[in-house]
């Protein structure tokens, strides 16, 4: 059988996926934030009622990841809430859902993907950086943990 990692959006039968794998690195490396609480414990209403979508990552019919993307205004979406299971962090699942965030926001003629996260997530942002995220000014108070703002333009 054929190892394929496969990208689904959000059902209401895996709800509770992006709140337990989110809350995984989140308590590794830094702790939940009120806002992360609120999301992740209703995130139909929070986030894909307000404009925005989720995906998960499905590997050997295991969900292993999810990402969302955050509706800021018409033309601009930020890339959150993003996680891998440990387990399966060499596997090119974080790889496998940029590559399809990127193409489904070109899709949906999303001008700009923006993106909070924290300079002592190496990996991360070293993939970021590897797609052409590039650092812009970051604005306070969104995260506690953010040190850094990110942001990729799509006008192809």
């Amino acid at each position: 059988m054929k190892n394929e990692i496969e990208i689904i959006p959000y059902s209401d039968e895996y709800k509770e996926f992006i709140k337990t794998l989110n809350y995984e690195w989140l308590l590794k490396y830094f702790h939940v934030e009120i806002g992360d609480e609120i999301a992740l414990s209703n995130p139909k209403e929070e986030i894909i009622d307000k404009g925005g979508f989720i995906f998960y990552a499905k590997y050997n019919q295991v969900i292993v990841g999810t990402v969302s993307l955050l509706k800021k205004d018409e033309t601009t979406y930020e890339l959150a809430k993003m996680a891998v299971r440990d387990s399966y962090q060499s596997f090119g699942i974080g790889k496998k859902i940029i590559d399809f965030c990127l193409k489904f926001a070109q899709e949906q003629q999303i001008k700009k993907i923006i993106l909070y996260s924290n300079t002592k997530l190496e990996s991360a942002i070293h993939l970021y950086k590897k797609y052409g995220f590039t650092e812009v000014e970051l604005e306070k108070g969104l995260y506690e943990r953010a040190n850094i703002k990110m942001e990729f333009k799509l006008n192809k």
